[in-house]
């Protein structure tokens, strides 16, 4: 277990920016599976109001990279950071804005989660600075394991980007991240205060949303789940707290059990997801907002291969990543989730987008 805190500024007037609109509403679940003897994965849950619009897209080694544009448009003024991926990797866009989900060619794989909580602090020039939205995307880009993950944090500020309610105002997204590699280790990065805390071990295996990581497991230390039965009385609701402590418990049973394959490895992770995934209609913490898990994903990070689930759909898609050209100069593809056709193996599916990555929609 490693806990580091990089210091940084306080926020002088932020805090009214962490209350989240009820015209947006957005939690989520991830659960790392890393010693079943199998394979490593990692399911997610991404819950929102509505859709997200999501696809799956492949992006080459190679691209040229803006962490300071969102949707077309220069957020990040004063140095932002600009690269070229190292890596190629299968990711999961929303509203074609930005990446909160994916996995790389390297099997390193990263996944956004809202945490009203958050505060990146004021502005630090002498780093260079990504917007909120496309941080998991540059950490997919460069790094191959959650060491190197955490070590590119050093020189980068993630900065405050806001998206548009249906309201007609607009909701900053206030992100932390999971990362996971094919090792098995896995690290929290959460900017609580204007400083990166960062939980790194093997053994972070859960994260929901609010409160702060810290705060999360202190209450879960609360709970004794020795010689634990079905008679136990567990938080019941989808709140991000009552969520995080299921998925512990679900996920210790989970891992004293022994899968015969892979598949029904997918398959054991998959249901832990789902009972920690918000019901089609669930209500949010505001009266009359619903909060509905968009999809789930499933990343087999052992054998490359990512597995896509819509709430509103009735079949898992599966692409094998090994199978994809990452080449730098292969052709950006996308896949459209959203297609009652699709069904099981869709690595041959992939055609070229009529619009370009995080152009916005």
């Amino acid at each position: 277990m490693k806990i580091t805190r990089w210091a940084g500024l306080l926020a002088a007037a932020i805090t009214a920016m962490t209350l989240i609109s009820p015209a947006v509403a957005n939690a989520c679940t991830r659960v790392l599976w890393n010693d079943n003897g199998i394979a490593v994965m990692a399911s997610r849950s991404m819950d929102w109001t509505g859709s997200s619009k999501p696809r799956l897209v492949v992006l080459p080694r190679g691209m040229e990279r803006d962490g300071g544009k969102f949707a077309g448009r220069q957020v990040v003024t004063e140095n932002p950071a600009r690269w070229t991926s190292r890596f190629g990797s299968l990711v999961v866009t929303a509203l074609n804005a930005g990446t909160p989900d994916g996995m790389n060619e390297r099997g390193l794989a990263v996944h956004g989660l809202w945490l009203n909580a958050t505060d990146y602090g004021p502005r630090d020039a002498s780093k260079q600075g990504v917007q909120a939205a496309m941080w998991p995307q540059f950490v997919l880009d460069n790094a191959a394991t959650v060491t190197e993950a955490i070590e590119l944090q050093s020189r980068i500020q993630p900065t405050n980007v806001y998206i548009p309610t249906d309201d007609g105002g607009s909701e900053r997204v206030p992100l932390s991240l999971a990362v996971e590699d094919a090792s098995g280790d896995s690290a929290i990065l959460q900017y609580i205060g204007g400083e990166l805390i960062i939980h790194h071990g093997p053994e972070y295996r859960v994260l929901s949303n609010d409160p702060p990581y810290d705060d999360a497991l202190a209450e879960l230390a609360k709970y004794d789940f020795t010689n634990a039965t079905r008679d136990i009385a567990l938080p019941g609701n989808t709140n991000p707290m009552d969520r995080f402590i299921r998925a512990n418990f679900y996920i210790d049973f989970l891992r004293k059990t022994t899968p015969r394959s892979n598949r029904e490895a997918v398959a054991s992770l998959m249901s832990v997801a789902r009972n920690v995934s918000d019901p089609i209609g669930a209500p949010y913490s505001t009266p009359g907002v619903v909060d509905e898990t968009d999809y789930r994903t499933l990343a087999d990070l052992t054998n490359r291969v990512y597995y896509f689930e819509l709430s509103r759909g009735l079949a898992i898609l599966r692409t094998d990543m090994r199978d994809l050209d990452f080449r730098k100069g292969a052709p950006v593809l996308e896949l459209n989730p959203n297609n009652p056709r699709l069904i099981g193996n869709v690595t041959s599916k992939y055609a070229i987008p009529t619009a370009a990555p995080f152009s916005g929609s």
